[in-house]
């Protein structure tokens, strides 16, 4: 006899735990994970916003520590993982807002530095690891907003330079590791906001450039990296705000295409690596905000598609990636805000589905993958906005659930996946808003 095996798979949508009981809402937020636990701030009601984990049941999700006891919120923020170890900045009885680190334990939660001392807050802000090192920005109330580091000690936690000197602020921004370099954007008071990098040690810390000569400053933004090359905005005062790439020296940091030609700018934004390949949303003058893309040369660097033909703009943006296909949303003036994908070719880069049927725009948000899949928030404007998935075909974009039955929105946020699960908050009228969790359950049928 022949049997017909039949695969099946359900998607299976739970609250994780009501945290706060009742309508009132935990308001968890600021998902990190660290191994395979998340982390996150949540209010139960009772001790204030506190640090909080789940290993995905409802047993294992429980406060870390009442860091500031009782009802008074502690405010966890920044949550960063380095190796084992989950760096935050958070508020106690005694200190202000300082650097604090988790092992996930309460007895493993601990105030790293008093880098203000006393009730004064250094404001540690930032957060980006660089091996095993964290970077910050912070004051110590003596030297201004400054660049930080720690390895999680106290005496391991310190000031890596002075950069604007004295009381003034340098303000570092943007930090970004490439290799075990980091790369910020800085005031020194003298040359204006410019790219900077750093080694850890006060020499190693050193500006790249002066793109714009004098104090006025190039204000490189959107600092992303491809291989060992960083690739940003910037503006040197001649070519408007351009795309610019550094390879970490004065004579490799240069200008890659001056793609709204003279004076004027191509703002562009929405920096994004695939490959060896940068996509991003520029103007150049003529298309309006489109989707571009460069290989860091002057003839590499192109639209890929008018999306809104003429000078509109589809105003590209939530760039991610699954494999060698890129997800975004864009308005091509006809089907509103909705989800595309591009291959990098202009016959490949198209609408996946009009969500929201007509000019109205379901406005796709928090975009999140999950093996081949997207997930993400949408309103199709019949169920509000609530879960979906795409597998990049029109057929396969579909609702996972609607977890607030009718036209009101769960407003699913903070999408964010640990193996097979994904987890993110949203509103039901029971329970409030959660922390809720989605697996997908296979079946195996043999007939």
């Amino acid at each position: 006899m022949d049997y017909v095996t039949t695969y099946c798979s359900k998607y299976v949508v739970n609250i994780l735990k009501d945290i706060n009981s009742g309508i009132g809402a935990s308001n968890s937020d600021e998902f990190t994970v660290m191994g395979s636990t998340l982390y996150f701030k949540a209010t139960d009601g009772s001790n204030g916003v506190e640090l909080w984990r789940s290993d995905g049941t409802t047993e294992s999700t429980v406060m870390v520590k009442d860091i500031y006891s009782g009802a008074t919120s502690s405010w966890p923020g920044h949550l960063t993982t380095v190796g084992s170890t989950l760096y935050f900045k958070a508020t106690d009885s005694s200190n202000g807002v300082e650097l604090w680190k988790s092992d996930g334990t309460a007895s493993g939660t601990m105030l790293v530095k008093d880098i203000r001392s006393g009730a004064g807050s250094s404001n540690p802000s930032k957060f980006t690891a660089v091996g095993s090192t964290l970077y910050f920005r912070a004051t110590d109330g003596v030297n201004g907003d400054e660049l930080w580091k720690s390895d999680g000690t106290a005496s391991g936690t310190v000031m890596v330079k002075d950069i604007r000197s004295g009381a003034s602020h340098s303000s570092p921004l943007y930090l970004t590791a490439v290799g075990s370099t980091l790369y910020f954007v800085a005031n020194d008071g003298i040359t204006g906001t410019e790219l900077w990098k750093s080694d850890g040690t006060t020499a190693g810390t050193v500006m790249v450039k002066d793109i714009k000569s004098g104090a006025s400053g190039s204000w490189p933004e959107q600092l992303t990296v491809v291989g060992s090359t960083l690739y940003f905005q910037a503006d040197d005062g001649i070519s408007g705000y351009e795309l610019w790439k550094s390879d970490g020296t004065t004579a490799g940091t240069v200008l890659v295409k001056d793609i709204n030609s003279g004076d004027f700018d191509s703002y562009p934004n929405q920096l994004t690596a695939m490959g060896s390949t940068i996509y991003f949303q520029a103007s150049d003058g003529s298309s309006g905000f489109e989707l571009w893309k460069s290989d860091g040369t002057t003839a590499g660097t192109v639209l890929v598609k008018d999306i809104n033909s003429g000078s509109g703009g589809s105003y590209p943006y939530s760039f991610t990636l699954i494999g060698s296909t890129l997800y975004f949303v864009a308005n091509d003036d006809i089907s509103g805000y909705e989800v595309w994908k591009s291959d990098g070719t202009t016959a490949g880069t198209m609408l996946v589905k009009d969500i929201r049927s007509g000019a109205s725009d379901s406005d796709p948000a928090y975009f999140t993958v999950m093996g081949s899949t997207l997930y993400f928030q949408a309103n199709d404007g019949t169920n509000g906005i609530e879960l979906w998935k795409s597998d990049g075909t029109a057929a396969g974009t579909v609702m996972v659930k609607d977890i607030r039955s009718g036209a009101s929105s769960s407003d699913p946020e903070d999408l964010t996946v640990i193996g097979s699960t994904l987890y993110f908050n949203s509103y039901d009228t029971v329970s409030g808003r959660e922390l809720r969790m989605m697996n997908i359950e296979h079946t195996i049928t043999y007939n």
